[in-house]
């Protein structure tokens, strides 16, 4: 129900020549559904970082198309610069962004490294989390030597190539080789400090970061027995930090790369800095984010400081952005517009409006126009998502009653499935018009001949089963949701009982109209065994949910 989204930062090896850098950059918007995020050109190290983003499989066909260009337009026997490299597109990281895992991402990097070395005829290794043996997971060992040292590098055995040509060639000459990886997203993220020292910023960062300060006694630093300096390390892992100060607004601040999200959240690298300013007599005055951030990482950090707070977490996603930006001070120096900062949202900025972007006003407006859709399936979805909503409120009334504050996890565990709940229904709104737009389209292919009689069959049947599918989902959602509600009449704000029941009713209107649905579209459907059963578990949801309308009843007359 949620897509997948991965981002890929592409460095290739030319940072002065603008032009060749907007040839390659922009290849990536030849693909549709790719958004082109950032282009970072260096000329001192003649290397630009490219960063876009969309669902795997494009992004992959964008990965090879810029690879192909790069190769085309990079001569790396005349390449020279300050940043090691070996390769014209040097290195070409995917990252997971949402609702996909690092081991599926690494699938993906393995198929743009076999696309490329088949179709392209150019060489590299795989390395992070795609390296096919512990010795290549490393970046700087899977680069050693350079471009320059390719020749040698290539004709020992243990540096064969993971994909493409093994024998040093006129290609390898031309566009050296590739280096393709799954990793960790990476945050680049400054915190703000009142004060101009960067001496003070260094040892807070010292304090923080994984690799720590060096050991010192009576100021000398402590060696090793083979020679080099003992450390002390730092609180967190995968953390990288260093004190600076920035002219711009006056400020000392800890500049910090996160370099595994999951390990070491934005939130904790914000909050332990703000214990450590404090020990040492400064205060934290807010942060910056460099670049963008996965929508994950800034509702994490909502749920944080929610929890310090000892608030309930089941409240929507925008106020969950507004409390990670207000604890997080991302304002502190200048206007944060998530709509420009959070990578989600900015790849769905020129999507099309979908039903549950429409004020009610237009969504009825829209609803009563001549269009077949949206219709009863859509509206039942919305039913469905008005009544959870009531009792998502009253458990985050509940979790904020005075005295209840030892019930208030409780509470806000209910308050969040009834969001899940929301936010299934509201998807179920768009996509039961989907579905009938499908069954549509179908009949709109053309019948010409028997083979094209046959596909149009076969597409209208299959569009038909989902188009049944889909108000079966909204049965089943909307049935499931009343839990919340119920839960609430029974132990949550007694003075929300009506709100409850208004819940309940709405949920029974949600099930009763998809089951409406699921009826009229199963009758059309020629595989009658999938009909009959679709049918069959609909009725026995349509009776629990009358059921659990009388459980609600029962309720309100011993109550009221």
């Amino acid at each position: 129900m949620h897509r997948q989204l991965i981002e890929c930062v592409p460095n290739i090896s030319e940072g002065r020549d603008i032009n060749k850098i907007q040839t390659i950059a922009n290849i990536v918007k030849t693909v549709e559904g790719v958004k082109l995020l950032d282009i970072d050109p260096g000329k001192a190290t003649n290397r630009t970082v490219i960063t876009f983003v969309g669902e795997p499989e494009k992004v992959i066909e964008a990965a090879f198309r810029l690879i192909r260009k790069a190769s085309e337009l990079i001569d790396m026997s005349k390449q020279t610069g300050e940043h090691p490299r070996f390769g014209a597109t040097d290195v070409c990281p995917l990252v997971p962004i949402a609702n996909i895992s690092m081991e599926e991402t690494a699938k993906y990097a393995h198929q743009l490294g076999k696309r490329v070395g088949e179709e392209l005829g150019i060489s590299g290794y795989f390395y992070e989390n795609a390296a096919t043996s512990n010795e290549r997971k490393n970046l700087a060992t899977v680069r050693s030597g350079e471009y320059e040292g390719l020749k040698e590098k290539l004709s020992k055995a243990n540096w064969k190539p993971d994909f493409g040509p093994i024998q040093y060639n006129e290609q390898i000459i031309s566009s050296g080789v590739t280096a393709i990886s799954a990793r960790d997203f990476l945050i680049a993220y400054n915190v703000n400090l009142n004060s101009t020292s960067t001496r003070r910023a260094n040892a807070i960062a010292f304090d923080i970061r994984e690799n720590g300060r060096a050991k010192l006694v009576e100021g000398k630093k402590v060696l090793d027995k083979d020679g080099n300096p003992e450390r002390i390390p730092g609180k967190l892992k995968a953390v990288k930090g260093i004190g600076w100060f920035i002219e711009e607004y006056g400020i000392a601040q800890i500049s910090y790369n996160l370099t595994n999200i999951t390990i070491t959240s934005m939130h904790e690298a914000f909050y332990e800095t703000d214990v450590a300013a404090t020990k040492r007599g400064l205060r934290v005055t807010g942060s910056e984010l460099v670049g963008l951030v996965p929508l994950q990482a800034m509702l994490d950090a909502a749920d944080f400081y929610l929890k310090k707070q000892e608030r309930s977490l089941g409240i929507s996603e925008n106020e969950k952005i507004k409390i990670a930006i207000k604890s997080l001070g991302l304002d502190d120096l200048k206007p944060f517009n998530p709509q420009e900062r959070i990578i989600e949202y900015v790849m769905n900025a020129d999507a099309q409006k979908k039903l549950i972007d429409f004020s009610v006003k237009d969504f009825a407006e829209e609803t009563a126009s001549e269009s077949m859709a949206p219709g009863g399936g859509s509206i039942a979805a919305y039913v469905g998502t008005l009544g959870v909503s009531l009792g998502a409120m009253v458990a985050n009334l509940s979790a904020h009653k005075p005295g209840w504050d030892s019930k208030w996890e409780y509470f806000s565990n209910w308050a969040e499935k009834g969001q899940q709940y929301k936010n299934d229904l509201l998807f179920l709104v768009d996509e039961d018009t989907n579905a009938f737009n499908k069954i549509i389209d179908g009949f709109r292919m053309p019948k010409t001949n028997n083979e094209e009689i046959e596909i149009r069959k076969q597409a209208i049947e299959d569009a038909t089963k989902y188009a049944t599918e889909i108000p079966f989902k909204v049965m089943e959602t909307a049935c499931n949701s009343i839990e919340v509600m119920l839960e609430m009449m029974k132990n949550g704000l007694q003075n929300s009982l009506s709100d409850g029941g208004v819940g309940v009713l709405c949920a029974k209107t949600a099930v009763t109209g998809a089951y409406f649905n699921v009826r009229i579209n199963a009758k059309d459907i020629k595989d009658r065994k999938f009909a009959e059963t679709i049918l069959a578990k609909a009725e026995d949801i349509y009776q629990q949910t009358i059921g659990l309308e009388n459980e609600m009843m029962q309720i309100i007359n011993s109550k009221i």
